[in-house]
C-alpha cells in the first residue's frame, strides 16, 4: 500500500482507466480517498467505458467482501446512479454490510424503480443488512419500517420479477413481522422450485425452530440444491436437533452438499458436533472437504469465546468474591 500511495493519483486513474487489463492491487488507491482525489475520480469516471466501469466497480465489490480495512462506500454511492446497469448492481453488492442510514432511501428508490431487474434484486438484497441492523437493535426501528414496507410491496405485487420476489422475501426474513412466517410458508408450501429454495434459505435466517421438521425433511430430498440449502438452514436455526441430519449429509455424493453439513455443524457448535468435526478432520476421507472442517473448527472457537467474554459471573465466583471481600475488611480491621 505503501507504494500504491507514493504513485500519484492521475497515474492511478490513468492506469485503472487505461486500455489494458484492470491492474487490480491499484483498486485499493480508491479506498479512503482525499475530497480532491474523489474529484478527479468522478470528472474520469465519466469517460471510462461501459464494461470496465463494470469490471472495476466488481472488483471494489469483491475486496471490500474479502477486506475490513478498506473503505469504497463512497464510490458505491456514487455509483448508485451510475447510468450503466452492472455498475449499479455492482455498487449494491458492494455495500451489503454498510451500516450509513443515508443510503436506506437510495437503495429503496433503486428497488422500487430500476428498469434492470439484477439491480433491483440486488438492492433488496443489499437492504437485507439493514433488517438484520434494526433486529439487533443497531439501528432505530424508525429506519427499518420503510424497508420492510417497501419489501412487502415488492413482494406482494403480482408482477414483481420473481428474481426481485425470491431476493425480497429472503430480504424479510429475519424481521420481527406479523406477515414474516406466514410468507414463508406460503412460498415453500406454494412457490416454484426456486422460490422454495429461497424459502429454505428464509428459514435459516428466521432461525425459529418450526421449520425444522421441514428442513429435516429436505435433508432426504433427492435434489442436491434442496439438500445443501437445507443443510444452510439448519445451521442459520442452530439447534442441535438438526445434527442428525447433517450427519447423514457429510458423506453426501455431492460436494456442496458435504461441505454445508460441515458449515452448518460450525454453527450449531454442539460437543456432537466438535466430535464429528474432529474425527473427520483425522480420516482421510474426508480430505476434500479439509478446508470447511477447519474453517467451522475455527469459527465454534470465534464462538467459544464471544460466549465466555459474555458470560455472567457463576454464584460460585460471586461466592469466592465475597470470601476475597471478607478477606480484605478482616485484615483491614
Amino acid at each position: 500500500m505503501t507504494n500504491q500511495r507514493q504513485q500519484s493519483f492521475p497515474s492511478v486513474l490513468s492506469a485503472l482507466f487505461g486500455d489494458d487489463d484492470v491492474p487490480v492491487h491499484l483498486v485499493y488507491r480508491l479506498s479512503d480517498m482525499e475530497p480532491e482525489e474523489f474529484s478527479q475520480f468522478r470528472r474520469a469516471w465519466a469517460d471510462v467505458d461501459e464494461e470496465r466501469r463494470a469490471t472495476i466497480v466488481g472488483h471494489m465489490a469483491e475486496i471490500a467482501e474479502e477486506n475490513t480495512l478498506v473503505d469504497f462506500t463512497p464510490i458505491f454511492t456514487y455509483l448508485l446512479d451510475d447510468s450503466y446497469a452492472a455498475v449499479r448492481q455492482g455498487a449494491l453488492d458492494g455495500v451489503w454490510d454498510a451500516i450509513e442510514p443515508g443510503l436506506i432511501r437510495p437503495i429503496i428508490n433503486l428497488l422500487q424503480t430500476d428498469p434492470s431487474v439484477a439491480v433491483r434484486a440486488a438492492a433488496a438484497r443489499a437492504l437485507a443488512h439493514y433488517v438484520l441492523l434494526a433486529e439487533w437493535g443497531q439501528i432505530a426501528p424508525d429506519l427499518a419500517a420503510p424497508i420492510i414496507d417497501a419489501l412487502l410491496v415488492e413482494y406482494e405485487q403480482p408482477k414483481t420479477n420473481p428474481e426481485v420476489k425470491r431476493a425480497a422475501l429472503e430480504a424479510l426474513a429475519s424481521a420481527n413481522h406479523p406477515r414474516v412466517l406466514e410468507l414463508i410458508s406460503d412460498a415453500y408450501e406454494e412457490g416454484s422450485n426456486e422460490m422454495q429454495l429461497s424459502a429454505l434459505f428464509a428459514m435459516g435466517l428466521n432461525a425459529d425452530d418450526r421449520w425444522l421438521s421441514i428442513i429435516h425433511d429436505e435433508m432426504e430430498s433427492p435434489s442436491a440444491d434442496f439438500r445443501a440449502e437445507a443443510a444452510r438452514a439448519a445451521g442459520g436455526i442452530g439447534n442441535p436437533d438438526a445434527i442428525e441430519g447433517l450427519e447423514r449429509l457429510l458423506d453426501d455424493e455431492d460436494i456442496e452438499v458435504a461441505t454445508a453439513a460441515v458449515y452448518a455443524l460450525g454453527q450449531i457448535g454442539s460437543e456432537r458436533a466438535v466430535e464429528l468435526l474432529n474425527q473427520m478432520a483425522e480420516d482421510p476421507a474426508y480430505e476434500d472437504l479439509y478446508d470447511a472442517i477447519d474453517e467451522a473448527l475455527e469459527e465454534m472457537d470465534w464462538m467459544s469465546g464471544e460466549f465466555d467474554m459474555l458470560a455472567l459471573p457463576s454464584d460460585e465466583d460471586e461466592d469466592q468474591d465475597d470470601d476475597f471481600s471478607s478477606d480484605l475488611d478482616a485484615r483491614a480491621n
